[in-house]
């Protein structure tokens, strides 16, 4: 079997959190929203390596926060200036017999075992797969003077974790820095490489504000009640 990995990307500051504490280290049910990602990754894929990628300011922390609970091995790495830089250092903290590199970011901890399998074995097919849902919302787009709207059926957001052929991300993020990369896959894209889209799961949210951990702790509820 291909050798795994996975990168999980905690570089946030929380600001619109509000806490003193940066999200991905708040706590979501009786564990830390990081390590909850980190053991849903590793129960998904527990033959994995998987590398935790932390601003330098924040890795002390999270190793004395980490040792008070049952989580994941994971290794952890510096982040970088941007998120591309970040992912750059992951990549290069994995093994070079790694195949298959999965890019999670640190505050999706409710991503479903069944949507990683699934992205997996799209990848085993595709050289960059990601999962997409379509919105429910309506959209506007706004000019100088006006505003339109805009056909919804023809958007998808965005979510990780994002599978890629370890050589094709590899050679990716090769490529200098730019202000356009929104995700690995616009890197991937950038450097020629295509995209393909998956289903993705509308409870694989990313927590962000305040409110975003109800929502997530009633997701929660929700899928303990499902396994009694």
């Amino acid at each position: 079997m291909a050798k795994r990995g996975i990168i999980i990307v905690a570089g946030g500051a929380g600001n619109r959190m509000g806490a003193s504490l940066p999200k991905q280290f708040l706590m979501l049910g009786n564990m830390p929203i990081l390590g909850r990602t980190i053991n849903r990754m590793a129960e998904a894929l527990p033959a994995a390596e998987i590398v935790v990628v932390l601003p330098k300011q924040h890795i002390d922390l999270w190793h004395n926060l980490s040792a008070r609970f049952d989580i994941a091995p994971h290794r952890v790495t510096e982040g970088g200036a941007e998120r591309f830089h970040s992912v750059k250092n992951g990549i290069a903290a994995l093994s070079p017999e790694v195949q298959t590199i999965a890019v999670h970011d640190g505050v999706r901890p409710l991503v479903s075992k069944k949507l990683i399998i699934k992205l997996m074995l799209a990848a085993e097919e595709s050289t960059a797969v990601i999962p997409v849902v379509a919105p429910t919302d309506s959209f506007r787009i706004l000019s100088q003077e006006d505003s339109s709207i805009i056909d919804r059926s023809q958007l998808r957001m965005v979510h990780t974790p994002q599978v890629f052929d370890a050589d094709t991300l590899r050679a990716a993020y090769n490529q200098p820095y730019s202000a356009t990369f929104t995700d690995d896959a616009s890197v991937v894209e950038a450097a020629g490489g295509k995209i393909t889209l998956v289903e993705g799961e509308r409870n694989n949210i990313k927590i962000t504000t305040p409110e975003d951990i109800i929502i997530a702790q009633a997701i929660l509820n929700s899928e303990d009640e499902t396994q009694l």
